[in-house]
């Protein structure tokens, strides 16, 4: 938060919950979507009319009464992300300095549209955070917000896509100093029809730019570490590779080749950073060409 640093047989055992749900006023409706392509696929079907919508959220100015510093450097990862997925299909729309009520407005609009000529959905959130939390203009909102409009229960059109969401912000106050290593050299689809059922929560990737309870890197000017990394790479293998290899380099230039420079403060100095992916994608997401 920191400015100069963010199954399946017929015959299933029905088992029973453990805890009760969050968000519920996400009320779910008919869920039976279709999918094309088939299901023993490896990589899911892209080849809809539309390649599908990206959603950037850019939260560079707070209120005063949230105490938070202005996020210098986010519109250049704004601009960037907005290029890259522009690039490679999407309907891309950039919300700069959303409030709470805002935030939830549009996703909740987005989540009831119907995206059934559309291969996969994404949103970018660049903000402060916390762990379990964003802040948007006015306060903050879990992150559970961000993802329960998006369920297959609740946008049935969604359901068996690839929803994915890219986090920028930190997720608590903890530093990485890192560790010292040495490198040492070593010498078609499917036209027969099948019935599924899939649970609510699949086909999704969340990926943050830090991993929970760790301070997210970003450079006033040029932007976060993450976005930087993930723009570029995605610009030289957005097609030639699916997203879970995109995000594996990644990882690896965020944690190879950027460190907190910070000489005047001693404890913020030489500090790294490594992102953290959750999925439950089912299959691999790769963004061939539109034709």
């Amino acid at each position: 938060m920191s400015d100069t640093v963010e199954n399946m047989d017929d015959g299933s055992i029905k088992d029973d919950t453990d805890a009760r749900g969050t968000l519920g006023w996400f009320k779910p409706q008919d869920s039976s979507g279709v999918i094309l392509g088939s299901l023993d696929s490896e990589d899911y079907f892209m080849n809809y009319p539309k390649r599908g919508k990206c959603l950037i959220f850019n939260h560079k100015m707070f209120e005063s009464h949230t105490g938070l510093n202005k996020r210098n450097g986010t519109d250049a990862d704004s601009a960037r992300l907005y290029v890259r997925f522009r690039e490679l299909g999407f309907d891309a729309k950039v919300y700069t300095d959303l409030k709470v009520k805002e935030v939830q407005k549009e996703l909740q609009k987005i989540g009831k549209e119907d995206h059934t000529e559309y291969s996969c959905f994404v949103c970018c959130i660049l903000s402060h955070g916390e762990q379990g939390i964003i802040y948007a203009a006015d306060g903050h909102y879990k992150t559970e917000l961000l993802f329960a409009p998006f369920r297959g229960d609740v946008c049935p059109t969604l359901a068996g896509k690839p929803k994915m969401f890219f986090i920028q912000a930190c997720q608590g106050d903890r530093l990485d100093s890192g560790v010292s290593l040495q490198s040492k050299e070593s010498s078609d689809s499917d036209t027969n029809q099948r019935n599924l059922r899939i649970p609510t929560h699949a086909d999704f990737l969340i990926v943050y730019s830090t991993v929970p309870g760790f301070y997210s890197w970003r450079n006033t000017t040029n932007g976060s570490w993450f976005v930087q990394s993930f723009s570029t790479a995605l610009q030289k293998h957005g097609y030639d590779k699916d997203i879970l290899q995109i995000l594996t380099i990644v990882n690896r230039r965020v944690a190879y080749d950027f460190e907190s420079f910070t000489p005047q403060d001693a404890n913020m100095h030489l500090k790294k950073q490594v992102p953290c992916v959750t999925s439950t994608l089912t299959k691999n997401v790769r963004f061939r060409p539109i034709h």
